[in-house]
C-alpha cells in the first residue's frame, strides 16, 4: 500500500507542477495584456487547486499512516531533527507544501472576488505565482518518479 501511494504521490507532483506553470504563465499573461478573464482562465485554477488538495491528501496519508520516515521521525523528534533526510520529510516538506496549498487557494478565492479582470489576472498571478516557487523550494528533487527506479 504504502509503494502506490508513494508511486501515486510522485507521479501527481509533476501533474501539479506542469498546472502551475501553465496558470501562473496564463494569469501573467493575462495581467499584462489586459486580457479578459475567462471560464479557461477560472477552470486552469480549479485544476490546479485541486491538484494540490488531493496531493495534499496522499501526502497526509503517507505523514500519519504509511512512511517508515516519519513513523521512525515520530519515535525520536528531537534526534530525527539532526537527520537532513527525516527533517527534510517530517517537518520541512510538509510545510512547504501546506503553505503552497494555502498559496493556490488564496490565488483561486482573491481571483474568484475580484470584479476587474487586469485584477482578477494579477491576484491569481501573484498568489498562484507564490505557490509556485514554495512548491519548487520543497519538492524533493532527489526523489525518483517511481520507487525502484
Amino acid at each position: 500500500m504504502y509503494s502506490f501511494i508513494l508511486a501515486v504521490h510522485n507521479i501527481l507532483r509533476w501533474v501539479v507542477l506542469i498546472l502551475a506553470i501553465l496558470v501562473v504563465v496564463r494569469s501573467v499573461t493575462g495581467w499584462y495584456g489586459k486580457r479578459e478573464w475567462t471560464d479557461r482562465d477560472r477552470m486552469l485554477g480549479i485544476f490546479y487547486t485541486s491538484s494540490m488538495d488531493v496531493q495534499l491528501l496522499l501526502g497526509l496519508l503517507l505523514y500519519i499512516f504509511l512512511s517508515p520516515l516519519t513513523t521512525q521521525a515520530f519515535q525520536d523528534f528531537g534526534t530525527a531533527m539532526g537527520i537532513a533526510v527525516q527533517r527534510y520529510f517530517a517537518l520541512e516538506h510538509p510545510f512547504y507544501m501546506l503553505v503552497a496549498v494555502v498559496f493556490a487557494h488564496l490565488g483561486s478565492m482573491l481571483s474568484k472576488k475580484a470584479s476587474d479582470p487586469v485584477v482578477k489576472h494579477r491576484q491569481a498571478a501573484i498568489w498562484y505565482g507564490l505557490s509556485l516557487l514554495i512548491i519548487l523550494l520543497g519538492m524533493p528533487w532527489m526523489r525518483p518518479i517511481l520507487p525502484g527506479f
